[in-house]
């Protein structure tokens, strides 16, 4: 598989669908924008709009990533050692086969999730384990998907059509292989973290827009 070196500000790899893209310095907005299957290692941080409509293909983020990661992605996989800004996930969905992926290694800020309609996002909250390692409004109008968070201690201000609940052993399987590839990726202890308290968030699905309708 061909590798490549970058260079470049916003859009890189926009629509690569094959070989490798090495970043070593921080890429501009919008990196890997509708990626189709190629794979970018980012060897430091990087800046917003990461993954923006991403199909399939892999991110990989030796650092932290700015505002609205993974933005409408539609398929692949983020992972991200560090922390993630606002938005993370914004309009996530999926169909079929196509599930996308975020894992954050450490926090991320308000509105994770936000409208989120698909796909899975992972938040480890490595070094922030005495606190919530999301923001505020956390699945503010979620009406798809999953998001696990590892913690004890549960966002206080979730909106009223998520519901939470402590993940059971079933469910931190349905996690280990992507707590796996971030250790791969990063380094770590995957048994070690997948030992923690988790929380699965998921939308309530009694039509969390119920009030807009007119009852007849």
């Amino acid at each position: 598989m061909q590798t490549t070196y970058a260079l470049g500000q916003r859009y890189i790899a926009a629509g690569a669908s094959q070989g490798t893209i090495e970043l070593h310095q921080v890429p501009g907005n919008a990196l890997g924008a509708y990626l189709d299957g190629a794979e970018i290692q980012v060897f430091c941080n990087a800046q917003d709009a990461t993954g923006d409509t991403m199909n399939d293909g892999k991110i990989i983020v030796h650092g932290c990533c700015g505002d609205a990661t993974g933005y409408a992605m539609r398929g692949g996989a983020i992972f991200i050692e560090k922390d993630a800004g606002y938005r993370c996930g914004i309009h996530m969905k999926e169909y079929q086969e196509k599930v996308p992926q975020i894992v954050i290694g450490g926090r991320c800020g308000s509105f994770l999730g936000e409208y989120q309609a698909g796909g899975l996002i992972l938040v480890l909250g490595i070094g922030y384990e005495d606190v919530c390692p999301v923001g505020n409004f956390c699945g503010t109008g979620m009406h798809g998907g999953k998001i696990f968070l590892r913690t004890a201690h549960l966002p206080p201000d979730l909106p009223a059509q998520v519901m939470a609940r402590k993940a059971q052993a079933e469910d931190k399987e349905t996690i280990r292989p992507l707590v796996e590839a971030y250790c791969a990726h990063f380094g770590g202890d995957a048994n070690a973290l997948l030992q923690s308290d988790y929380f699965l968030l998921s939308p309530n699905s009694q039509s969390p827009y119920k009030q807009l309708y007119v009852n007849n």
